[in-house]
């Protein structure tokens, strides 16, 4: 069986790509919800609405566990999926709490890059204050970055005077770790990296996940012996044309440039 993967779009794949390097060998249902994408500017209940209806759709599929491969979509709805099927759920977050951990080696703050429905939802409110030193935690909402993502503009023409009109507010030299909260983000970190002090860490919560998914999995004795062959889904439709799944595999040849 396939392990499934859902992004409102295509930032999933930076979650994905990093299960093909540590589950090389099994099989992989990408479900992108394009026609609904972004999710971090739409209300709450209306983007709950749009998981739930394709995570039952990717469960008809028949997958082994289900991987939610968005910061958003984690947040609102991944404690309700879990109650829902008996396959694992698992999900991803911003990574906050490594990032306050360099505090006591670097001094300096911790930078939250997110879209704006993740940084008001009380799980990463709750999340960040349950840490020691949170009052170091800074927060930034870049929806800008979802739509170039998704319109596949990421040259340094169109990303880099759109972060620095985001940025403008901010003393960057006082950060010391950026957490790239929203899955779309690390394809702009050479960009971000630009704009920042050399001596800053970008982070992402995607290895975690993987790593994650990888120990679910040996624990219900699940690994299997496939091919890493992936099927794409674009809200519930399969992606079939060449011109979309070059699309798909572009992006994780980026990722693998990075």
């Amino acid at each position: 069986m396939r392990i499934g993967f859902f992004d409102s779009g295509i930032g999933g794949i930076t979650v994905l790509h990093q299960a093909l390097r540590f589950l090389p060998n099994e099989d992989y249902l990408f479900y992108a919800d394009t026609s609904h994408v972004p999710y971090g500017e739409k209300p709450k209940e209306e983007v709950r609405e749009y998981i739930l209806d394709a995570a039952d759709f990717i469960a008809k599929q028949g997958v082994k566990a289900l991987v939610i491969a968005c910061n958003t979509a984690t947040s609102i709805a991944a404690a309700e999926l879990r109650q829902k099927y008996d396959f694992p759920i698992i999900g991803i977050e911003p990574a906050v709490k490594p990032a306050v951990q360099t505090w006591e080696q670097k001094r300096k703050k911790v930078l939250v890059l997110a879209t704006s429905l993740t940084l008001r939802e009380e799980k990463f409110n709750h999340l960040v204050k349950s840490l020691e030193h949170h009052d170091i935690v800074d927060s930034l909402p870049l929806p800008g970055l979802v739509s170039l993502a998704e319109n596949f503009q990421f040259n340094k023409e169109n990303v880099i005077p759109y972060l620095k009109e985001q940025l403008s507010s901010l003393d960057v030299n006082q950060y010391g770790t950026v957490v790239l909260g929203c899955t779309h983000f690390p394809f702009f970190t050479n960009h971000l990296k630009r704009l920042f002090p050399e001596d800053v860490d970008f982070i992402s919560g995607s290895i975690g996940t993987a790593k994650n998914v990888r120990r679910i999995l040996e624990a219900r004795n699940q690994l299997e012996d496939g091919t890493g062959d992936i099927v794409y889904y674009q809200s519930g439709v399969r992606a079939k044309d060449q011109d979309t799944l070059a699309k798909y595999n572009r992006l994780l040849a980026m990722l693998d440039e990075l």
